[in-house]
């Protein structure tokens, strides 16, 4: 079941950060308006061959502002995820070489950050620090340093368990060598699922920091922002919170299956210990 269902999710999964990804890289060179152009003549306009998704309160070309998003969505997520990524597997990789003072040191800071939720650590730092996207991609990056060492120190012990590692550091190589030539190669595929789990978590992040005011800010198009100021005009058109959300829910649906696919894909073992 689980062979039929690999590729599947590989392929659909792919597809769809493949959109996403094009939708940022369009933006970036075309769009059908400027995302901050105002035309009250056309304000609240449904679907239509002039305004493909309509157009919000001001007159703003929705789908515009939703291609802009997806470009600030993954710039977000991009930065937070090579943050976490980077420092958490550095952390990691320092505890179970070192193991000691230094593992404990390391996994009871990671403990600390796990005790609060994500989206409230994220809002802790940037009620703190101000909103703004800087602020939200240091949030969030910094919730993902302790997923990244965790994974990795996991992952980490058991190569240093095995007879290779244990014979390279018998000849004298170092703990920082072992780990560069033996541990990260290893460690590699289990941090790349990883990183598309995180990279879905911090989109979803991202809009819910900008949808409560903390994160991107106007005239800066943002899916979460997007979705607070279509709250209270569901009444008179609903289509202003229906295509951002689908573009978060696709987003994240998309990353997640291929996640699952590249667990499969790379090592069927990685359901085991794959953090979710």
């Amino acid at each position: 079941m689980t062979t039929h269902r690999a590729p599947l999710n590989l392929l659909l999964g792919g597809g769809l950060v493949v959109l996403l990804l094009a939708s940022a890289a369009l933006s970036l060179v075309w769009t059908p308006y400027a995302y901050d152009a105002i035309d009250i003549a056309a304000r609240l306009d449904p679907p239509s061959a002039r305004h493909w998704l309509g157009t919000d309160p001001f007159g703003r070309d929705v789908l515009s502002r939703i291609l802009v998003g997806a470009r600030m969505s993954i710039a977000v997520g991009f930065v937070a995820v090579g943050v976490g990524l980077l420092a958490g597997v550095a952390l990691g990789g320092l505890a179970a070489a070192r193991r000691g003072w230094v593992d404990e040191l390391v996994m009871g800071s990671s403990d600390v950050v796990f005790a609060f939720p994500a989206i409230l650590s994220a809002l802790l730092i940037t009620v703190t620090l101000g909103p703004g996207v800087v602020n939200a991609v240091l949030a969030i990056g910094i919730f993902n340093i302790p997923v990244f060492a965790r994974v990795t120190r996991r992952a980490a012990l058991g190569i240093w368990a095995m007879d290779y590692a244990r014979a390279a550091a018998a000849l004298g190589q170092g703990g920082l060598a072992v780990t560069w030539r033996h541990v990260l190669p290893n460690v590699a595929p289990l941090l790349i699922v990883q990183a598309s789990v995180q990279f879905a978590i911090a989109i979803l992040a991202e809009a819910a920091l900008s949808y409560l005011g903390l994160g991107a800010q106007p005239p800066i198009p943002s899916w979460g922002r997007m979705l607070y100021d279509a709250q209270t005009l569901l009444a008179l058109q609903p289509t202003l919170a229906l295509f951002p959300g689908l573009a978060i829910m696709l987003a994240v649906l998309g990353l997640n299956l291929l996640g699952d696919g590249l667990a499969d894909r790379l090592d069927p073992r990685l359901r085991a210990v794959r953090l979710v």
